[in-house]
C-alpha cells in the first residue's frame, strides 16, 4: 500500500492518518490488535523541519540510517520522540550512535554488537538482529545458519537487550516479500524458543510492503515515502539549507 499524497509538512497529518488506516485494516484481517504494531518513520535525506512536523503531527519513533544526520535532526527536535538506528552501523560509530539512538534494529556480526556494547555505558539498549533471509549479497545482515550464534554473542554482553529480528527482503512485488516476512517470523520464534528468550519485534515492512509485512507478524513498521513522500531533487544533509524529502 502507498499513502500518495502531495509532498509538504502540511500533508503529513494526512499521510500518518492513511497509513494508521491501513496498518489497522492489515491487523484486522491477520486478527491482530493495532495497538501491537509501531511506526518508525524513516528520515534518510528529510529535512529537520519535515522531522519536526511528523513529531508535532503526533509520530514518536523516528528511525535513521545515518549517524550524523540522526544527530542534527535529534538536536532540532529537542530531543523529542525515541530514535532508532535503521541502517547499518560501523564499528567505527559505535560510540556515537550509543549516545544518539534510542534502538538499533541492524546488529549483524559480533564486531558491531562488542563495539555497541562497549560503548553504552550503563545503560541498557535495546538491539535488534538484521538477519539476510534472501541471501543477498548487497544487503546486510547475519546469514541465517549464523544467527543463533550471533544472538546468543549479544545476549551476552552486558549493555545490549536483544528483543527482536530485522531484515530486507528483495525488492518487487509487494506480495512475494511475504515469504521473506514469514521467514524472519520462523526464526524468531525458533531462536527464542533454542535460547529460552523472549523475542517480541519484528522490524520488517516499507512503503511499498508494509501491509503484507502486518499481516505477516510486524511489529516495528519502518516507513518513508508514505510518511514524508517522494524524495525531492536536492537531498537534506547536515549542513544543508535544502527542503529535500518532504518538503
Amino acid at each position: 500500500m502507498r499513502a500518495e499524497l502531495p509532498s509538504g509538512s502540511p500533508a503529513i497529518g494526512r499521510r500518518i492518518a492513511a497509513v494508521r488506516e491501513a496498518v489497522a485494516a492489515a491487523a484486522a484481517r491477520a486478527r491482530r490488535d493495532p495497538a501491537t504494531v509501531r511506526i518508525v518513520a524513516v528520515a534518510k535525506t528529510v529535512a529537520p523541519a519535515s522531522v519536526c512536523a511528523a513529531l508535532d503531527a503526533g509520530l514518536t519513533d523516528i528511525g535513521e540510517n545515518y549517524v550524523q544526520e540522526a544527530r542534527a535532526k535529534r538536536a532540532a527536535g529537542g530531543d523529542r520522540g525515541t530514535w532508532h538506528l535503521v541502517g547499518g552501523l560501523q564499528r567505527n560509530k559505535a560510540r556515537a550512535a550509543a549516545r544518539i539512538f534510542d534502538r538499533v534494529h541492524s546488529i549483524d556480526s559480533e564486531a558491531v554488537a562488542e563495539a555497541l556494547a562497549r560503548a553504552v555505558g550503563g545503560r541498557s539498549l535495546p538491539v535488534l538482529i538484521q538477519v539476510s533471509v534472501a541471501g543477498e549479497p548487497s544487503k546486510r545482515g547475519v546469514a541465517i545458519e549464523g544467527l543463533e550464534a550471533l544472538a546468543q554473542a549479544v545476549l551476552r554482553r552486558p549493555g545490549l537487550s536483544l528483543d527482536g529480528l530485522m531484515t530486507v527482503p528483495p525488492a518487487g512485488d509487494p506480495e512475494a516479500a511475504r515469504a521473506h516476512f514469514r521467514l524472519l517470523r520462523q526464526l524468531r520464534d525458533r531462536t527464542a524458543a533454542r535460547l529460552g528468550v523472549e523475542l517480541p519485534h519484528l522490524s520488517m515492512g516499507m512503503s511499498d510492503d508494509f501491509t503484507v509485512a502486518v499481516e505477516e507478524g510486524a511489529t516495528w513498521l519502518r516507513l518513508g515515502r508514505a510518511l514524508f513522500g517522494a524524495r525531492g531533487p536536492v537531498a537534506w544533509r547536515p549542513g544543508s539549507s535544502a527542503g529535500g524529502e518532504g518538503s
